[in-house]
């Protein structure tokens, strides 16, 4: 298992989106949120990904995808 830190940064039009959730399906990552804010118009979320280093690259790579702009920050375990 590995856990990666990051900064997720969602555009208005994800707000509302169930990002996190739909990454714990499709790519078997769980999330903890450190800290966030989110209003109407745009959020943001610092939180630990926990998975397979490869998942996790991926989730990171779909929710980019998305037009999340994705942070890593640098905290990487592996274990």
């Amino acid at each position: 298992m590995a856990t990666q830190r990051v900064k997720l940064i969602y555009p208005e039009s994800l707000v509302t989106r169930p990002v996190l959730s739909e990454v714990a399906i499709q790519f078997r990552v769980t999330s903890n949120i450190r800290r966030a804010a989110v209003d109407e118009g745009s959020g943001w979320i610092i939180c630990e990904l926990e998975g397979e280093a490869g998942s996790i690259k991926q989730a990171m790579d779909w929710m980019a995808s998305l037009g999340v702009d994705v942070e890593g920050l640098g905290d990487v375990v592996e274990s």
